[in-house]
């Protein structure tokens, strides 16, 4: 597929995405008013920016991704919009400042391309860890406070008189580390990789090449007490085993990780309060149905409801899900679009996920590969997290769903993923 045949599917995405806004007011009673021009005019100069700036900066980056990315983002707008008007505009914004910050970065890559990253590594790992301190700031008395939310400490908030901003800082900050660990194992390949210890019949990596496990472990697991968050912390672990293995190819440090969060997770559910209410809503949902259970409940329900095609577009009730519009986006697409809207979902997911792979397997470069591999982990294992959880797969674990939940900090994070891939694409085949 070439730029002109990407161009013209950005277009038709565009125009789906207006055409379920339009859907969505006939549903409830409304016209084909300004919001459904509006909405066809942000998408194309959104994902039309970024097409350009891919033209200009990137022009041999795969043309699927964009795309892709695309079909996503529309089918979650258009059921943020649903289940609340004002969320969905301003989702609309924050797609036009996230397309614009990923053009910005295409731009800054242009010179120099993805290995600039390396040279401020260690800048980039401090960035991070700052940032997932941020949320711990005083709740109060400051512009720049820290933010309570659902019993997890997550959001920023900056206020400066009637104006009041929430951002999530982790969200950029898994990015940054992915880049750190890219840059570090990239180095480390061949010393990971071969050095070994043997203990009678069995071989392990030496302990010493074994320590950063145990600091993520450490460091996700101190996530978890402090902010209180299941979702960061298993995806930070989850993250840096799987780079360890992309770059050594070895399954010892996959046992030993797996080992680390299994003990971990058992502390974790013997020992705060939350986890155990998680794990006992997923494994016990009727026993409370109104309390603990509701949320799992009421998304099963919505998923059941739904069928093979759905009750259509504003014909639903996702309102009764609580944090359908985060949390629980693809029960409500579940709803009201049926198994064919989900299976669609999973589908586009799975073949996002295999062109990232696929241009990490294609990258020479180890810390390119390492690069790709990392951020497609990323946005795939966050995707199967957060659908697992509203299936009952596995403990709901408060994350959104990359491209399609509401959310700012979500949305420029996943385009500057994006954006990065696309870097790396031209790179692969210029470089």
């Amino acid at each position: 597929m070439n730029r002109d045949a990407e161009a013209a599917l950005l277009v038709g995405i565009s125009v789906v995405a207006a055409l379920g806004v339009a859907l969505v007011n006939l549903a409830q009673g409304g016209n084909v008013d300004a919001q459904v021009a509006l909405t066809f005019i942000v998408f194309l100069a959104a994902l039309g920016g970024v097409h350009v700036s891919v033209r200009r900066w990137a022009p041999d980056a795969s043309p699927f991704l964009l795309p892709l990315a695309g079909v996503l983002t529309t089918i979650g707008f258009v059921e943020v919009y649903r289940i609340d008007a004002q969320l969905g505009g301003l989702q609309r914004w924050w797609l036009l400042i996230a397309s614009g910050l990923a053009v910005g970065l295409l731009a800054l890559l242009r010179g120099p391309g993805v290995s600039v990253f390396r040279r401020y590594r260690y800048l980039l790992l401090v960035t991070a860890v700052l940032l997932l301190l941020m949320p711990m700031l005083p709740t109060a008395g400051l512009p720049l406070r820290g933010v309570v939310a659902g019993g997890s400490r997550l959001w920023v908030a900056f206020e400066l008189g009637p104006v009041a901003i929430h951002f999530q800082p982790g969200e950029i900050a898994k990015l940054l580390l992915v880049i750190f660990l890219a840059s570090y194992l990239g180095e480390r390949q061949a010393v990971l990789a071969h050095s070994t210890r043997k203990i009678g019949r069995w071989s392990m990596p030496e302990p010493r090449h074994l320590l950063p496990i145990v600091i993520a472990w450490l460091l996700s697991f101190a996530i978890l007490v402090v902010q209180r968050d299941l979702g960061a912390s298993l995806l930070l672990f989850a993250t840096f085993i799987a780079m360890l293995y992309a770059a050594t190819g070895r399954a010892s440090y996959v046992t030993s990780g797996t080992g680390l969060f299994f003990a971990g997770a058992l502390i974790a559910a013997a020992s705060f309060d939350h986890v155990q209410r998680r794990v006992t809503a997923w494994l016990h949902p009727f026993d409370d149905p109104q309390g603990a259970g509701y949320q799992i409940l009421q998304s099963l329900f919505a998923l059941a409801s739904g069928s093979l095609s759905g009750a259509g577009l504003g014909v639903g009730t996702p309102g009764r899900i609580p944090a359908a519009s985060t949390d629980f986006i693809f029960s409500a697409v579940g709803e009201e679009l049926g198994l064919a809207g989900t299976v669609a979902v999973l589908a586009t997911y799975a073949l996002l996920i295999a062109v990232g792979f696929g241009i990490a397997i294609r990258s020479r470069e180890p810390f390119r590969k390492l690069l790709a591999a990392g951020l497609t982990f990323v946005l795939g294992f966050q995707a199967f997290l957060i659908i697992a959880g509203v299936t009952r797969v596995l403990p709901l674990t408060g994350i959104t769903l990359p491209f399609m939940s509401y959310g700012g900090s979500s949305l420029v994070a996943n385009f500057l993923l994006l954006a990065i891939l696309l870097r790396i694409s031209h790179e692969e085949h210029t470089v």
